[in-house]
């Protein structure tokens, strides 16, 4: 099972902003995204609907890139 925690990195250690339900000693996996990939994400949640799934993904991801430039 896993989670998405917000953290801050202060004098070398990754601090959660809010407290964790974990064992003390206990070990975790952790990937590390920025906040600029993060709001990346969110952008395209906006952009990617249900609507939009029913288009052939091809054509989606041109239609996409044509409305980019």
């Amino acid at each position: 099972m896993g989670e998405i925690i917000e953290v801050i990195y202060e004098n070398g250690v990754l601090k959660p902003l809010k407290p964790l339900k974990l064992k003390e000693g206990q070990r975790l996996r952790v990937r590390i995204y920025h906040e600029d990939f993060l709001e990346l994400a969110r952008e395209m949640r906006k952009r990617v609907t249900p609507e939009k799934f029913r288009e052939d993904p091809t054509d989606y991801l041109l239609r996409l890139r044509e409305e980019e430039t």
